[in-house]
């Protein structure tokens, strides 16, 4: 790990992410873009205090948005869905 680097962004919680959360123990986070998937599995065994199985990760390209007649664009951003191991869980709001 390069400095300090905050590698658990925030969690993405979608409809298909919670469907799969609750299927197959899979969450997904976005994560800083030059962290990779040891440094990822480290951060969130560590953190919320479970067994990580595996690690994808995925670039999320920026997209284009009007306001108006003005074109902008959203930033890109690296997403890691993380499987835990059988029987775990993440409590996102357990600490609000």
């Amino acid at each position: 790990m390069s400095g300090n680097m905050i590698i658990l962004k925030h969690p993405v919680i979608t409809e298909k992410i919670s469907a799969q959360t609750d299927d197959m123990g899979k969450y997904a986070f976005e994560v800083d873009e030059h962290a990779n998937k040891i440094e990822i599995k480290k951060a969130v065994e560590s953190r919320f205090g479970v067994e990580v199985i595996n690690v994808r990760t995925m670039h999320v390209r920026g997209k284009m948005k009007r306001m108006g007649r003005f074109l902008g664009k959203t930033s890109a951003w690296k997403k890691a869905i993380v499987t835990l191991k059988k029987g775990q869980t993440i409590d996102y709001f357990e600490n609000i």
